[in-house]
Order: C-alpha cells, then structure tokens, then sequence
C-alpha cells in the first residue's frame, strides 16, 4: 500500500464525511455543523484534489499498481457519484444531468471492463480529463453557491455543469470509439 494509494482510499473514505456534512441537518447552534455546507464542499474539493495529486505522485516515484489503476477511477466516479445524488436530493441538480453523467461513467467503466479481459487497456483520454475537471469545477461551485463570485452577482455552477455534461457525453463517444477499435483486433 503506496502513498499513492493511500491517498485514493482516502478519497473514497472522504465520501461518507462529505455526504454526512452535506445532507444531514443539524439544528442551529451546534458548533461544528454551523457551516456544513461550506464544510462539506471543502471536503470534496480535498478528495478531489487527491485524483491528481495521486496519480502524479505514481508516475513520478514509479509506483503505479493495479490496485491504483483499478481503484482510482472507481474513487472519482464514486466521489462524483455521491455528489451528484446528493445535490439531486438537494434540488441543486437535475435528474436527467446526473443520470446522464452517471450512465457514461457505468458505461466507460463497463467498456474498461471488458477491454481488460482481453487485456487490453483503455487509458484515460485528455478528454476523459477535461470531462473531470469540469465536473469537479462545477460540483465545487455548486456546493459553495457560487461563493465568492456570487458576491458581485456572477454565477458559475449551473453553467459549468452543463460543459461538464457536454464533455461527458464526447468523452464517453471518444472511449466507445476507442473501445470499439481496441477490441475488435
């Protein structure tokens, strides 16, 4: 168990902290809930942080595993997952956003699956990585309501979720594309 893959679990025992911060309401005046908003959003941004914190950390140390390479894309999409339900429940997000996003990760994931039986590796795309980022940004801004650019009336969340959702529908064709090639060798 590397520090590269201590910090993807991490990532993955972050998700109940955050979704506890995020969903349960406590009643004002408890202390450590007065600000579980703003709590749970910067939770999620330091479970976030750590997809790209581990992967460089493996590739620079040389420490990439197949434990790594299995358990860090199911830590984003369980991350991202929970945080899209979430803001469902909240009303912050749309159904048909998150399940469509939702439908792309099972989707890649399942491609990734059976590419892997015929040992074939399906890597992350620069698109796959812009899609992340995207989600991540929005996500973020969502969770903070749009603080602090909502001070001076500008809004970035909703917008932003809907590039991350353009970019998880190409991402998605892109690895279908790819997918499909890769496997019919």
């Amino acid at each position: 168990m590397n520090l590269p893959n201590r910090l993807t679990m991490a990532r993955i025992i972050l998700i109940p902290v955050f979704m506890t911060f995020l969903l349960l309401k406590i009643p004002k005046g408890h202390e450590l809930f007065a600000h579980q908003d703003f709590v749970a959003a910067i939770i999620f941004i330091l479970a976030a942080a750590t997809d790209g914190l581990d992967g460089y950390i493996a590739r620079k140390r040389n420490q990439v595993t197949n434990l790594g390479k299995f358990m860090d894309p199911l830590a984003d999409k369980l991350l991202v997952s929970a945080a899209l339900i979430s803001l469902v429940q909240l009303g912050e997000v749309t159904a048909w956003v998150a399940w469509i996003i939702l439908a792309r990760e099972f989707a890649v994931t399942g491609l990734r699956a059976i590419a892997a039986v015929d040992r074939v590796v399906i890597s992350a795309s620069p698109l796959g990585k812009i899609k992340t980022v995207t989600q991540i940004i929005a996500i973020s801004a969502i969770l903070l309501h749009d603080w602090p650019l909502s001070l001076i009336g500008i809004h970035i969340g909703q917008p932003f979720l809907y590039v991350a959702l353009f970019f998880t529908v190409i991402s998605g064709l892109d690895y279908l594309l790819k997918s499909r090639k890769l496997l019919h060798k």
